[in-house]
């Protein structure tokens, strides 16, 4: 029954992944990216997208009992550019990049994280009565290597979060968290180092 299963899931990961070759050709894929689940994606034609081989997309509650209350989805607008690297994992996770946003390898994305590059509306009452795009802010957003963020955590446009940093759940992060330290809370800040000594 369990290689049953296992078949199923490889079977089922190879048609999601053939959907996205035929769906967004301008997408670069990895070997070996596992999809539990479809994930919601739109991507504009003119956005340059990467996906570095091992990536794991969960988007099935039976995948992960961590909670999920949605599909991973992934919106990359006009000439935005969203790179995730090897061994990334995401479950129910929302990226939205409107400008740019650059995953580093193994990053542990807790269940239903957010990773926003965009403020989607204005902060002035008047643009967002007018609905002036021109006043949304943007800032790209980079995270590196080996990075572990806690589940329904958000990230904010602008955030750069440093190697092998943790995110502890529930966090909303923006700015510069340096490598190697714990931030938790809202907003996120520093608990301590998590380096020897």
């Amino acid at each position: 029954m369990l290689g049953l299963r296992k078949a199923y899931g490889r079977l089922s990961s190879a048609m999601i992944r053939a959907t996205i070759v035929v769906r967004f050709p301008h997408v670069s894929l990895g070997e070996r990216i596992r999809f539990n689940g479809f994930p919601q994606f739109r991507i504009d034609r003119t956005a340059r997208v990467s996906i570095g081989s091992g990536s794991i997309f969960t988007s099935k509650t039976s995948a992960n009992f961590v909670g999920l209350f949605k599909r991973t989805s992934i919106y990359v607008g006009p000439d935005a550019e969203l790179e995730i690297g090897e061994n990334d994992g995401f479950s129910g996770v929302s990226i939205y990049c409107s400008l740019r946003i650059e995953i580093g390898p193994n990053l542990n994305c807790g269940g239903n994280v957010s990773i926003w590059d965009t403020d989607f509306h204005p902060l002035g009452a008047e643009a967002r009565r007018e609905h002036d795009l021109t006043q949304i802010g943007r800032a790209p957003i980079e995270i590196g290597p080996d990075v572990f963020i806690g589940a329904q955590s958000i990230i904010l446009k602008g955030t750069r979060i440093g190697a092998r940093s943790i995110i502890g759940a529930g966090s909303v992060v923006s700015g510069e968290i340096p490598a190697d330290e714990i931030w938790a809370g809202n907003p996120a800040r520093r608990i301590r180092s998590l380096s020897a000594g």
